[in-house]
């Protein structure tokens, strides 16, 4: 996972013509810790479709705000610089739950392309 740490590294990231995932997390969110295990296979697993970025919400809080970034860790994903969908709850996220949500963005992207 790529980190991004200003605000133009975000809005060149999420620019490009692929689908950018962007997980926003904080160093001190056990839910944060809890998902790192899993997340370079799942990476892995979505690396031929998905590039996978992540930004600290203490780093850039004008952006979180923005943004409306309250729960973390959030994901959102991202084509040619508009909001595809986004994967927020208050719950703890599970390995299925965040390949469900991926899978979800590779969809809604191939609909928009097609449309």
């Amino acid at each position: 996972m790529i980190k991004l740490t200003t605000d133009a590294a975000f809005r060149e990231a999420v620019q490009a013509d692929g689908i950018a995932v962007v997980v926003f997390k904080t160093t001190w969110c056990a839910d944060c810790h809890y998902i790192d295990p899993f997340m370079p296979e799942v990476e892995q697993q979505y690396g031929s479709q998905i590039k996978f970025y992540e930004i600290d919400r203490d780093d850039l809080p004008d952006l979180c705000s923005e943004l409306n970034i309250l729960g973390i860790p959030s994901f959102i994903a991202f084509r040619n610089g508009q909001e595809l969908i986004r994967f927020v709850s208050k719950l703890r996220k599970t390995r299925d739950e965040i390949e469900q949500f991926l899978d979800r963005a590779v969809q809604v992207a191939d609909a928009l392309q097609k449309g």
